[in-house]
């Protein structure tokens, strides 16, 4: 198993008030996503499990774009990887992020 952590500074907080959500499931071709709400507003950590090696530079560019996208300041993001394709990473941290978003 591989694991990659990655920072972020962000423009702004994630807006709304959702403490935490998860997204996805761990099975085969896909991944979950556990995002919580525990970093200084404009701090995003990213730690990253996947048994798939030599994709680094995909997943820095994934989630550069999703940064870039979605602004994640506060949080803390957890993925479990099973080999999931780029598309499906980024699907699942923009459901992540609206559930975030949420008022509760």
């Amino acid at each position: 198993m591989i694991t990659l952590t990655l920072r972020y500074t962000t423009r702004a907080p994630m807006p709304g008030n959702a403490r935490r959500a998860l997204v996805g499931v761990v099975a085969s071709g896909n991944l979950e996503v556990l995002l919580e709400r525990t970093l200084p507003d404009t701090e995003c950590a990213v730690e990253i499990a996947t048994p798939v090696r030599g994709y680094d530079e995909v997943w820095t560019a994934v989630l550069a774009d999703f940064v870039e996208r979605a602004s994640p300041g506060g949080l803390r993001i957890s993925i479990n990887d099973s080999g999931a394709r780029p598309d499906t990473v980024a699907l699942r941290l923009m459901q992540g992020a609206r559930l975030m978003e949420a008022t509760r």
